[in-house]
């Protein structure tokens, strides 16, 4: 089976890419590493791929606010690109500062490219969290975790703007549209908004996102900090088999490949 081709998106001040790189060439496809500059140039283009994946941290240091200098490149510079991939209808996938970036380009949540209509904002707790938290999975319109089956998972968290806000009647239109796809739950897999188990504060627990095609989905915690066993620091007391970050790959990259 042809593996689907993954554009890693790199620019100044990346990191997390390597993880990222690594979980997707595990669970069968074919990563690149794409500076932006290479779009820009159109030396590579999005259109030969078919997952496009925005890793965590600190592109351009973060500076004016989380996301937002590399968001404003991609509308300002890759908006016919951007559009022509998502008219093909390939996958985008950001983590963290890569769901950041999808939220301030207007990608997340309602796909309007360059209208931002909600934020990702600095945590209640006033600073850096950096800790393994629950989610559970919602039904959603995210074409390829609509029927998956695990409950609850845990993954980390590590950053310093990760408050999902909006004005109410936003996260209404979201809550109704179903394009909540993980929340923040306590230990009996409930939502909550309690801290820690909500890192952040939250509003309505939300940890992550697609738009209304399913497409495009974009979250806080980390999945590919958790695709080996050996990742999580209590790996020898409990059961993490399979890693919970490795389902979203696999899922992920087998919708790809059906496509």
């Amino acid at each position: 089976m042809i593996k689907p081709k993954v554009c890693i998106l790199r620019t100044d001040g990346t990191n997390c890419d390597e993880e990222l790189f690594y979980a997707f060439e595990k669970f069968g496809s074919s990563p690149q590493y794409v500076h932006i500059n290479e779009l820009r140039a159109k030396s590579k283009k999005l259109k030969a791929f078919q997952i496009l994946a925005l890793p965590g941290g600190f592109a351009y240091g973060d500076d004016v606010a989380s996301g937002k200098i590399l968001a404003v490149e991609l509308v300002s510079f890759l908006k016919d690109q951007l559009q022509e991939y998502i008219i093909k209808k390939g996958l985008i996938f950001g983590v963290c500062n890569g769901f950041q970036v999808l939220v301030r380009t207007g990608l997340l949540p309602f796909g309007k490219l360059g209208k931002m209509d909600v934020t990702l904002a600095q945590n209640e707790s006033g600073h850096f969290e950096c800790r393994w938290v629950n989610l559970k999975i919602e039904t959603s319109r995210c074409v390829f975790l609509d029927d998956h089956k695990r409950q609850v998972s845990q993954l980390a968290v590590n950053h310093g703007e990760g408050k999902f806000f909006a004005d109410t009647k936003t996260i209404k239109k979201i809550e109704d549209e179903n394009l909540v796809v993980f929340r923040y739950v306590d230990e009996d897999g409930k939502q909550t908004q309690l801290y820690p188990q909500n890192p952040n504060g939250s509003t309505n627990a939300i940890a992550g996102i697609c738009d209304p095609t399913g497409r495009i989905l974009g979250l806080m915690p980390h999945p590919e900090k958790f695709v080996d066993i050996t990742q999580h620091p209590n790996w020898r007391r409990k059961k993490f088999d399979p890693p919970h970050g490795a389902f979203i790959f696999e899922e992920m990259i087998r919708y790809a490949q059906n496509s």
